[in-house]
C-alpha cells in the first residue's frame, strides 16, 4: 500500500525497493523556509537489524507493508526469545529478542500487547502506553529540595533505572511511560 513519506510513524513497516521489510524508528519531517520539506526516517531492517537512514520529500510515496495487529498476552521469555499468546485461538508464538528491542524491559507476566505479524512472523511489537512498578531502590530525599525542578536516580522492580521526584522513597509504586522510560505518576493503587 502506498502512503506518502510524512505519513509515516514510529512503528510503521515499510518496503523498500530492495524488498525487505524495515521497521520504523523514528521518522521526522522537516519544513524549511526555503526549498522542499523533507521527512528523514531511521528504520531496522528486519532480517537482520542494520539501521539504514532515508530521507524523502514529504509527498513521496512509500510502500508500507499490510501487517496484521493481533491481541496477545506475555506470559515469558527464554533462550529461543519473548513467548506471547494469542488471546482468541491460546496459539504460542516465540519473537526473537532483536524484534522487541529495548522494550522487553517493560515487559511483564500477563501483560496485554499488540503484535504486528507479517507472514505468520511477529515483526513489531506495541506496549501498553504506561506501566506500574515498584522502586526498588533510591536515593534518600534532601532537605531543602523542591519537587518542582530537580529529579534523582531511582532503580524499578525489572531492573530499569528511570529519574523520579524526590518525594519518591524505596518501596513505592509509580506509573512509567514505556516509550521513553519517563516517570508519569504515583500509582493510585
Amino acid at each position: 500500500m502506498k502512503v506518502i513519506a510524512s505519513s509515516i510513524r514510529k512503528g510503521n513497516i515499510i518496503e523498500r525497493e530492495d524488498g525487505q521489510l524495515y521497521v520504523v524508528l523514528t521518522a521526522e519531517s522537516f519544513f524549511p523556509g526555503k526549498g522542499t520539506p523533507t521527512t528523514q526516517i531511521d528504520m531496522r531492517r528486519l532480517s537482520d537489524g542494520v539501521k539504514v537512514s532515508d530521507r524523502y520529500k514529504t509527498t513521496e510515496q512509500v510502500e508500507r507493508a499490510f501487517v496484521e495487529d493481533q491481541d496477545y498476552s506475555f506470559l515469558y521469555n527464554d533462550d529461543d526469545g519473548y513467548h506471547f499468546m494469542n488471546q482468541a485461538s491460546y496459539e504460542q508464538v516465540a519473537v526473537p529478542a532483536d524484534a522487541i528491542g529495548d522494550q522487553a524491559q517493560w515487559l511483564q507476566e500477563g501483560m496485554q500487547c499488540i503484535l504486528s505479524m507479517f507472514n505468520g512472523q511477529a515483526v513489531a511489537i506495541q506496549l501498553p502506553q504506561r506501566v506500574t512498578l515498584e522502586i526498588v531502590e533510591t536515593e534518600p530525599a534532601m532537605k531543602g529540595q523542591t519537587a518542582s525542578s530537580s529529579y534523582k536516580p531511582a532503580k524499578l522492580s525489572n531492573g530499569a533505572r528511570v529519574m523520579v521526584p524526590p518525594h519518591i522513597q524505596s518501596g513505592t509504586r509509580v506509573v512509567i511511560q514505556t516509550e521513553d522510560g519517563s516517570y508519569v505518576e504515583r500509582a493510585k493503587d
